[in-house]
């Protein structure tokens, strides 16, 4: 089903997970396209249709029982079990992404952490011992991880993508800004803040 719905369609329902999830911690049992769309900027019949590919949540007139909408967007998006995830880069990004505490309860885990500094190897980050880059396939296939972060110098990310890609990585998170060469198959999303920044100075002038 998924390779048949536009991947900008994908994009959104984390989106729309995030205000529901909102809603339900409000207090909130019931919705609509409506509300959802005032929230989030975008068009009422916009949500219906993106909706519309998975089946029918919600019924005309009543709307959208919030609890069940959750439950079937976190199955379309399989973040109703938990992913681990490796993390490659300990620096100060890095570091920032091992302490951050808005994972696990939407579906993901950081299982180990990965740097080539000596300094750091070791060392602790969070909660994370520090493991050197040189034991990423060994862990990675030992675990059966299937999602990376990268978090590395960009004349260091493709190197690193290489070999998370040789053992076993399916997905990747990059926060190297550059673009990486990957083989078919592999799903790529990038985090570039000064990417975002320059794509708003752009209204600015």
């Amino acid at each position: 089903m998924a390779s048949n719905i536009p991947d900008i369609v994908i994009g959104r329902l984390p989106v729309y997970l995030r205000a529901l999830t909102r809603l339900m911690q409000e207090g909130q049992e019931v919705t609509s396209s409506h509300e959802l769309g005032k929230r989030l900027g975008i068009s009422s019949a916009q949500i219906r249709k993106d909706l519309s590919h998975f089946g029918g949540f919600g019924k005309q007139g009543t709307g959208y029982q919030i609890a069940y909408l959750i439950e079937q967007l976190r199955q379309v998006l399989s973040v109703n079990r938990e992913w681990e995830v490796a993390l490659v880069g300990a620096g100060d990004l890095g570091s920032a992404l091992a302490h951050y505490r808005g994972f696990g309860d939407r579906g993901f885990r950081i299982a180990c952490v990965f740097d080539n500094s000596p300094q750091k190897v070791g060392t602790k980050v969070g909660e994370y011992t520090v493991l050197p880059t040189s034991d990423i396939a060994k862990v990675i296939r030992e675990r059966g991880i299937k999602i990376a972060m990268i978090a590395v110098p960009a004349e260091k990310a493709q190197e690193v993508a290489n070999v998370l890609i040789e053992a076993g990585i399916r997905a990747i998170l990059n926060y190297a800004p550059m673009n990486l060469n990957v083989p078919a198959g592999i799903r790529v999303q990038y985090i570039d803040p000064v990417v975002q920044l320059q794509r708003m100075t752009y209204y600015l002038t």
